[in-house]
């Protein structure tokens, strides 16, 4: 995908709309106020933004957060975002409680070269989500070049992200969303062998495409968390109550057998009657009707992190089980140790997901990591060799 990036525009007194993703978790301060609890998402748009100011361009950043419905939410404000931005970048930063209009326009064109505004969440009106052209045209209008550096939702065809892009000029990739490719590129199209692909999580209809594709390019494929109770039960394997999918048996089974070897499912398993805190779980081989899978077993840890620590690439999507929760936590956090062992013996490794870097930050490995991405859904897409709407619409180098 060879599109237009920064280097290739001059920014210098533009109008420069820049699609970031600050769909951050919030929490509340003391006197109840709302306040930015994670900020990583906000820091991987800083190179970005600084640029365009340093470069005397007008950023004017726009972003979705949460669900609110297409209608404005008091609790989903972009409001403390901005705030929280301002004391990262040391500048001043305007916030709009309006996404487009009139005032919006008016606002936007008497801004002096290097100032940033936020404006409010793109997801307060109907037309983002469903990518309504007239909403789209009035994103436009803020604009003489559009940036799009929010990865994250780069698979989405949004008003924001894909349907802006068509009513400007000039539509380029920001820093972030370089960076993302570059390193996804590297690990869909030109990886080192051997290449591990670790996939957990719930849902096997969540990654049919992903696991399709990485069986036949990766050496191994190393399954876990619920998703694998779909795979167990689709080959007669006994998984109690365990979370599975009934609709998707018959395609876990064909996926099974269309990767042969390359694809590993949990030898044991860490059960319990529910996942919950207080119950006391045990490691077995077979589970019994009463209990369910809540996380992969030491014998599985073990096999899958041999397969890692020999590895050349290792891309990594989706926990290995309830690891919010202490006593099923063990796999996952063991397989976030095992990705960054191994990139300290010299491997590219790739981590992404929103349940996946959470772990990874929980084990502390984070750093130890080559690339921690900023989608979830859209590296699953890109892994697959879907098309990423949000990309696609950028203007061609």
């Amino acid at each position: 995908m060879r599109k237009l990036t920064l280097d290739d525009v001059d920014v210098r007194g533009e109008r420069v709309l820049i699609r970031v993703d600050f769909n951050v978790p919030l929490d509340t301060t003391e006197d109840g106020s709302p306040r930015v609890e994670d900020d990583t998402r906000i820091r991987a748009a800083l190179p970005t933004i600084r640029q365009v100011l340093d470069d005397g361009g007008k950023a004017v950043l726009i972003s979705h957060l949460g669900r609110p419905g297409g209608q404005p939410d008091p609790d989903l404000s972009l409001a403390c975002v901005g705030d929280h931005l301002g004391t990262l970048i040391e500048e001043r930063v305007r916030f709009s409680s309006n996404t487009v209009g009139e005032t919006v326009g008016e606002i936007v064109n008497g801004m002096g070269d290097g100032s940033v505004i936020l404006l409010e969440n793109t997801r307060f009106d109907a037309g983002e989500k469903s990518n309504d052209d007239t909403f789209a045209q009035a994103l436009a209008d803020l604009a003489d070049v559009y940036v799009n550096d929010a990865f994250g939702t780069a698979h989405r065809a949004h008003a924001s992200t894909a349907g802006v892009a068509e009513h400007v000029d000039v539509a380029v990739m920001g820093r972030l969303m370089e960076k993302e490719l570059e390193a996804l590129t590297r690990v869909r199209d030109h990886p080192e062998h051997p290449t591990v692909a670790i996939l957990g999580g719930s849902k096997v209809s969540d990654k049919l495409g992903t696991i399709e594709a990485l069986s036949e390019t990766a050496d191994h494929l190393l399954i876990g968390g619920a998703m694998s109770y779909t795979f167990l039960k689709a080959l007669g394997r006994e998984v109690g109550t365990s979370r599975f999918e009934t609709d998707r048996l018959d395609t876990a089974e064909s996926l099974y057998e269309q990767a042969g070897d390359t694809l590993h499912l949990p030898d044991d398993h860490v059960v319990a009657e529910a996942a919950e805190a207080d119950v006391e779980p045990s490691v077995v081989n077979s589970i019994s009707e009463d209990k369910m899978g809540l996380d992969i077993g030491p014998d599985t840890i073990d096999t899958y992190r041999n397969l890692i620590l020999d590895a050349s690439t290792v891309v990594w999507n989706g926990p290995m089980g309830v690891f919010e929760i202490d006593q099923f936590a063990e796999g996952t956090m063991a397989i976030a140790n095992a990705v960054a062992d191994a990139t300290d013996g010299g491997a590219f490794s790739v981590v992404g997901g929103g349940d996946s870097v959470s772990a990874l930050a929980q084990s502390g490995c984070t750093d130890r990591i080559s690339h921690v991405s900023t989608g979830g859904g859209a590296l699953l897409t890109f892994l697959e060799g879907a098309p990423l709407p949000g990309i696609e619409a950028l203007t061609d180098a």
